[in-house]
């Protein structure tokens, strides 16, 4: 299936409606009146632009192949095109070539052409939008550089990597999409092109996290050098497995043949192509070694500055190594705690209980619990009637000794002859009342 059609597949899966006439003419009609009058056609364009660029994986378009091919019905063509295009234009959705950086200049004159353009921007019409050979669509140089960038993270442990121009362009898809990602990039900060100009070795140094890349050291040249030395061993390394594979079939043909002759040259081929790839599998190996040591020094450099860097922390908020240990024994002492939580729950799965069981260890939670609440209930029962029993004790005495009448000192004389206890004073009385 060619790509036209492929589109037009597609956009009839995006769009169910896409060949009724009467949505057609409305859709295809210019723009005009006010903006809330137009957007809902503008944003239906502008999203089934970009889904088709996502479909075919492209983040270059052309905009005379997007209104004569893409969208074309029967030789009509959206009248409103134009201004779509002209609009992402104008909201970031879309660059044109003129609007990327060099990656090739330095860092100054990047910045020089961003402010020039800033101050000195001159208005695009739609006819000029038209007339441009290629636009690059914002969202999906976001996605391919993003893609990038994550294949690069994969075989790279530091924060910024450095490769051949050459290997660049094969993840791009090309020279021609190269370009527009590494200016993109460039503009970002997360990018720089260099060169070595003795040999004409072009590399990129990309930055693998959210900072900006490093300036070029000439450490960067040196190992751009090496990565450079590293891919023409490999390309020769492949160029003597064919050499070597050939000179292998031909011999084995001559000998099938009858040729001795001819069968012992090519086996001859065989035994230099064998020897040659060994000296280069040794030397690439050594150069891999110097990289492979060159990026430990890296690591190991970041972890000294890490450890300057947390001393230094330590030391402005008055922080001992004694309690730094104390608090990674406490949290290895925590972490070793939960490891045995989990697999004391591992040992003793809580799968196997039923709903059932449950329900029946509530019921009996439940009555446990009434039970004692009676036996609270009646124990504050009891106290209660204890205490108004002494409560009525005490009143009746009291109303006993407030009734009580002392007769005259006859009787009191009588009463003392008849009792042969000695007389109470009147203190003893009082104290004798008191105490009952």
């Amino acid at each position: 299936m060619d790509p036209v059609s492929s589109v037009k597949e597609f956009i009839r899966k995006q769009v169910p409606d896409w060949d009724d006439e009467i949505m057609a003419t409305a859709r295809f009609k210019a723009f005009s009146g006010q903006r809330s009058d137009w957007e809902p056609r503008y944003l239906f364009w502008k999203d089934l632009i970009l889904k088709i660029a996502r479909h075919l994986d492209l983040f270059i378009i052309r905009p005379s192949q997007v209104k004569e091919e893409w969208f074309s019905r029967g030789g009509l063509t959206p009248l409103c095109l134009d201004h779509v295009l002209c609009l992402m234009y104008s909201e970031g959705d879309i660059v044109r070539n003129v609007d990327l950086v060099d990656p090739s200049s330095g860092r100054l004159s990047q910045l020089f052409r961003k402010v020039r353009n800033l101050m000195v921007r001159s208005p695009v019409t739609p006819e000029m939008i038209m007339l441009e050979d290629h636009l690059f669509l914002t969202p999906l140089l976001k996605d391919k550089t993003a893609q990038i960038i994550k294949c690069l993270s994969e075989s790279h442990w530091t924060s910024s990597c450095i490769i051949t121009l050459s290997k660049f362009q094969g993840m791009c898809g090309g020279p021609s999409e190269a370009a527009p990602l590494l200016s993109y990039l460039s503009g970002l900060g997360k990018a720089q092109y260099f060169s070595i100009s003795k040999e004409v070795i072009e590399g990129v140094k990309i930055s693998l996290s959210s900072e900006s890349v490093p300036a070029i050291s000439s450490l960067d040249l040196d190992v751009l050098h090496l990565i450079w030395t590293t891919q023409k061993l490999e390309d020769q390394i492949e160029v003597i497995d064919r050499r070597y594979e050939m000179s292998r079939k031909s011999a084995l043909a001559s000998l099938n043949s009858g040729n001795k002759k001819v069968a012992l040259r090519h086996a001859r081929e065989m035994k230099l192509a064998s020897e040659s790839r060994e000296r280069c599998a040794s030397l690439l190996n050594r150069v891999e070694e110097v990289l492979h040591v060159i990026a430990n020094a890296e690591s190991t450099q970041k972890v000294t500055e890490a450890i300057r860097i947390g001393a230094q922390a330590m030391k402005q908020n008055k922080i001992s190594v004694e309690e730094v240990e104390l608090c990674l024994e406490e949290l290895e002492e925590s972490y070793d705690a939960q490891k045995q939580v989990e697999k004391a729950l591992e040992s003793n799965p809580i799968s196997g209980i039923e709903d059932e069981d449950i329900e029946e260890e509530l019921e009996k939670l439940e009555l446990e619990l009434e039970s004692e609440n009676l036996q609270i209930s009646k124990v504050e029962a009891g106290n209660t009637s204890g205490e108004m029993d002494t409560l009525e004790s005490t009143d009746s005495l009291t109303d006993a000794l407030s009734n009580l009448k002392l007769h005259n000192g006859s009787a009191t004389e009588s009463v003392s002859q008849k009792s042969p206890s000695p007389t109470r004073t009147k203190n003893s009385k009082h104290a004798m009342l008191e105490a009952a």
